[in-house]
């Protein structure tokens, strides 16, 4: 792919003309799991932010369209595997905001298949799909690599959208979070909300990453997000990473049976991907005995089961 030109005007929309529902809703539920050890469970709707950016999507994205629309930059540029939503939720962004966007998407032989739904919201929003090579992806934050890709009127924003605007967007989340929890629980993809979330708590809070998937790696680009967002660690924060559930958009018989009782449970339709594997992580440590009697435990919802949205 060459460098790609726009003859659109730059998106000039504040994204707070969006009307997101901030802060998002928290509601405690009862589930006996949690309550016969004296824990309480509140679950942070945030899948219901907005529906075409919800959860930390519109977290992520939110002060990287700001910067978008101060640059004077017209198109959006990003990155994401087949089934990606962050694909997915920059593309809505460009339609409600006036920005053209660009997705490069993993896997060269994706272009000759019908586009997956996902893929096809995308292109319906407006989306340029431009499907590179598994190797060249790989090497996509290397300038040469970029300098291919892109030209002067693109504004890029990261794979997962996992910056340091993004983390201090995320921070918010934590911010809306103090004096309301001990505990917090969020899904982990890129990193980004983690990173963000741990700064805005407040001090004696702690939150806790379940990545989705496998490797090992995240607590480094963490580390890496806080460094650049606020100049070092921040908040108190660790990983567990015995839930990915054999990796990225992996699902056994077993979560999706916890993701239904769960539902059942709540009335909360539960998104596999993500969601659940923090639910049913946290869920598992509270049966270990991991958190105190008379703790607060706070479940973020990143994205909801409806219309196919996950919590990348």
């Amino acid at each position: 792919m060459g460098g790609v030109t726009s003859d659109n005007p730059p998106g000039t929309a504040d994204p707070s003309a969006l009307r997101p529902l901030l802060p998002s809703p928290l509601a405690e539920v009862t589930d006996e799991r949690f309550a016969r050890r004296g824990l309480r469970l509140l679950l942070k709707r945030d899948d219901l932010i907005h529906p075409d950016l919800p959860g930390n999507k519109w977290r992520k994205l939110e002060p990287n369209l700001r910067e978008a629309a101060a640059s004077g930059k017209g198109t959006l540029l990003t990155f994401g595997g087949a089934y990606s939503n962050h694909l997915r939720a920059t593309a809505a962004a460009g339609r409600l905001l006036g920005f053209k966007t660009i997705g490069i998407v993993r896997g060269d032989e994706l272009a000759d298949r019908p586009l997956n739904p996902s893929l096809a919201q995308c292109a319906a929003d407006g989306m340029q799909l431009s499907f590179v090579t598994r190797s060249l992806y790989r090497r996509k934050a290397e300038p040469e690599v970029l300098a291919q890709l892109t030209d002067d009127d693109c504004f890029i924003v990261p794979e997962g959208g996992s910056n340091a605007a993004a983390a201090r967007g995320c921070a918010e989340l934590g911010r809306e979070l103090r004096g309301m929890a001990d505990v917090v629980g969020v899904a982990c993809g890129t990193g980004g909300t983690l990173a963000g979330l741990a700064a805005g708590l407040a001090e004696g809070q702690r939150a806790i990453g379940f990545p989705v998937l496998k490797g090992g790696f995240l607590e480094a680009e963490v580390q890496q997000l806080q460094e650049a967002a606020f100049g070092g660690r921040r908040g108190s924060w660790t990983l567990d990473d015995r839930f990915h559930f054999g990796g990225y958009a992996k699902r056994t018989p077993e979560l999706d049976a916890f993701a239904e009782d769960f539902a059942a449970r709540h009335g909360l339709p539960v998104e596999r991907l993500y969601v659940a594997k923090m639910l049913y992580g946290l869920t598992t440590l509270a049966e270990e005995g991991a958190f105190a009697p008379g703790t607060t435990v706070v479940a973020v919802i990143t994205g909801g089961a409806g219309a196919g949205w996950a919590g990348t």
